[in-house]
C-alpha cells in the first residue's frame, strides 16, 4: 500500500505539479474522513514517496522492501547510504526478523560495516571451513554492565545474564549450551568459558574469553577443546566444531602466523564495551578497497 501511495504521489509532483499544499491537503482529507488514516500526515505520505523513488529501479532490493515492516524500512531507508548497506539490513532483517529495536541497534553498532571488514580479513578462512562463516573478526558489548575493572568471570558471568543481547550481536542461529562446559581429557578437567550451537551451520562453537590482547598460546588452549568436543561431544551427523577466542584486543600479524598453521577451525575477534566510532570504520572499509584494487592492477599488468 505505501509502495503504491507512494508511486502516486511521486508520479502526481512529476506530471500534474503537486506540492507540499496539495499534499497536506490530501493529508487532512483523509484524516478528516477516515478516523483509522492517522498514520497519512503530510511527512508520512512524503515519506511514502521518497520510499517509492529510493526503490523502483532497483531490481535487487525493491522484492526485499516488501517483506519487512514500513517502520523497519523507515530506519533502513534513512540510515543507509549505499545500496550495498541497505541490501545487508534488509536481508538481515527477513532472515532474523528484527524488531524496531533490534534493527535499530545492529545499525547503531555498525553491523554491516563490521561484517564487511571482518570478510575482507577471514574470507579465505571462511571459504576453508564453512563454520567459520558465521562469525567476525570484532564485536560490539555495549549492553555488558562491567565495572572499570573486571575479571574473566565476571566478563563471561554478565554475557550469560545478557544473553538475549549476546545471542542478537552473534546472531540468532546461535542456542546457548552452557558456561563453564566440562571436558574431562585423561585424567585432567578442562572447562570450555562458553559453548554454543549454531543451528544453520549444525555445529558446537566454544568461546574463550580473554581480557587482554591474544596471545599464540590461547590458541593452542582453543584446539585442545575442539578435539575435545570432535570425540566426546559431537554427535555423528553433526559438522565439526569451531572456536573462537574473544579478547579484549589483538596484532592482526600474530594472529595470522598464529592461525596459519592452525588445523582446527578458529578465529580470534576482540570485543568493545561501547558503540563503535563509524568513521573510523568507514576508513578502514576505504582503505581495504583501495588494497582490493591494487590488487585487481597487479593481476590487469600480469
Amino acid at each position: 500500500m505505501y509502495w503504491e501511495i507512494g508511486r502516486i504521489i511521486s508520479e502526481k509532483t512529476a506530471t500534474d505539479g503537486w506540492g507540499k499544499s496539495t499534499v497536506s491537503s490530501l493529508a487532512s482529507f483523509l484524516q478528516t474522513n477516515f478516523p483509522s488514516s492517522n498514520g497519512f500526515s503530510d511527512k508520512n505520505i512524503w515519506r511514502m514517496k521518497q520510499f517509492y523513488e529510493t526503490y523502483k529501479s532497483k531490481e535487487k532490493l525493491s522484492p526485499l522492501v516488501r517483506e519487512i515492516s514500513w517502520t523497519n524500512n523507515l530506519l533502513i531507508m534513512t540510515a543507509c547510504k549505499t545500496d550495498e548497506a541497505k541490501e545487508f539490513y534488509l536481508k538481515s532483517c527477513i532472515e532474523n526478523h528484527y524488531s524496531k529495536r533490534e534493527l535499530e541497534r545492529q545499525i547503531d553498532s555498525i553491523l554491516y560495516e563490521r561484517t564487511v571488514i571482518s570478510e575482507a580479513k577471514y574470507g579465505t578462512l571462511a571459504n576453508k571451513n564453512e563454520g567459520l562463516s558465521a562469525l567476525r573478526d570484532a564485536y560490539v558489548l555495549e549492553f555488558l554492565e562491567l565495572p572499570a575493572s573486571y575479571k574473566e568471570k565476571d566478563l563471561r558471568k554478565e554475557i550469560v545474564s545478557h544473553l538475549k543481547d549476546f545471542i542478537l550481536e552473534f546472531g540468532r542461529d546461535f542456542s546457548f549450551i552452557g558456561e563453564e562446559y566440562r571436558l574431562q581429557v585423561g585424567n585432567t578437567d578442562f572447562f570450555v568459558d562458553l559453548l554454543f550451537f549454531n543451528r544453520a551451520l549444525s555445529c558446537l562453537v566454544a568461546i574463550e574469553l580473554k581480557i587482554g590482547m591474544f596471545k599464540p598460546e590461547h590458541l593452542g588452549q582453543l584446539n585442545l577443546y575442539l578435539e575435545a568436543l570432535d570425540r566426546d561431544v559431537r554427535k555423528p551427523n553433526e559438522n565439526p566444531s569451531v572456536g573462537l577466542i574473544l579478547c579484549t584486543g589483538k596484532d592482526d600479524t600474530v594472529v595470522e602466523y598464529a592461525l596459519s598453521r592452525s588445523l582446527s577451525p578458529a578465529m580470534v575477534a576482540d570485543y568493545t564495551l561501547h558503540l563503535p566510532d563509524k568513521k573510523k570504520l568507514q576508513e578502514k572499509m576505504r582503505e581495504i578497497a583501495d588494497l582490493s584494487m591494487e590488487e585487481l592492477e597487479k593481476i590487469a599488468d600480469e
